[in-house]
């Protein structure tokens, strides 16, 4: 399994050049079963991120744009009349598919934002009192741009800690643009690639990360964090407990990937910013300057 997740990662980074550990975490956030969300500046490759991992893993893939008019019937479907059989009948929105990317998710209304928070918590979606399940695998991967931004409105709390991870591509290196310049074009090079890991794969390697093991001094480090978070004058709020058990689970896939079978402290450590910095409220809004407090107060136990 890890000679296929090795080779993932070698044919995404052909893609997305110079970003070698936003694509793992992006990585490590599905196989934890997570949703993402991409912030940043229009034109940096959150859209080629998603569609190319969705054409490595072999996933129905389907985009929707979120404009200030889309309404949640353009998200989840809707029930039409159907004249011949005087009956109504339900038509699935492109919300059924395995990865959905949510592109410019904060230009849409906080009505049509609210349209995703059930298929996400719950894999399902309700209609005039019908429950209809999505497909498995099901991911969303969304793009948002910065909030400072024409026409974007800020997702709430409830909507942002659906999302297991946040993380941000910035811009290329030196090296890297003047590869992007000079090579192909990233769409061209999107439609060679061939799956990597199938979806059954991806389901085993799934089942797998639930089952890497966590010390009771690991859990005691992962607590000391969360308790920190709620305590420090440095944060409005601190973690959740369903943020602790983002940190918990996102660890755990990265130690998968890093062919261990127990969590260690540098995993949790590697996932924190990704996890906690857009769960944590403070006067900073780059996730790494959100996150030095708890690396540099909280002791390793």
């Amino acid at each position: 399994m890890q000679n296929d997740l090795q080779q993932l990662l070698k044919s995404a980074n052909q893609i997305i050049l110079g970003k070698e550990h936003k694509i793992r975490l992006a990585l490590c956030c599905l196989l934890a079963r997570g949703h993402l969300l991409i912030e940043d500046i229009p034109g940096v490759g959150k859209t080629t991120l998603a569609h190319t991992l969705a054409k490595l893993l072999g996933l129905e893939y389907q985009r929707i744009q979120f404009t200030s008019d889309i309404l949640p019937a353009d998200i989840l479907g809707a029930s039409v009349f159907d004249s011949k059989n005087h009956e109504f009948k339900f038509h699935p929105g492109p919300v059924f598919h395995q990865v959905v990317l949510a592109d410019e998710i904060n230009r849409a209304t906080p009505k049509a934002q609210s349209a995703l928070r059930e298929a996400m918590e719950e894999r399902q979606v309700t209609i005039e009192g019908s429950t209809y399940p999505l497909p498995y695998p099901f991911f969303v991967i969304a793009t948002q741009n910065p909030s400072h931004q024409i026409g974007t409105f800020p997702l709430p709390e409830s909507q942002l800690d659906r999302f297991l991870m946040r993380i941000e591509l910035g811009y290329p290196d030196h090296r890297a643009e003047r590869a992007l310049l000079i090579g192909q074009s990233r769409q061209s090079l999107i439609e060679s690639l061939v799956v990597q890991l199938p979806p059954t794969q991806l389901q085993k390697m799934q089942h797998a990360v639930t089952k890497i093991y966590a010390s009771g001094a690991l859990l005691d480090y992962c607590q000391a964090i969360i308790n920190f978070t709620r305590q420090s004058p440095d944060y409005h709020c601190g973690l959740s407990p369903r943020g602790g058990l983002a940190l918990l689970t996102a660890a755990k896939a990265w130690a998968f990937m890093d062919s261990r079978d127990a969590v260690i402290p540098e995993d949790i450590q590697a996932v924190l910013g990704a996890v906690a910095g857009h769960r944590l409220r403070s006067g900073n809004t780059d996730s790494e300057a959100i996150i030095a407090p708890i690396l540099a107060k909280v002791a390793v136990h």
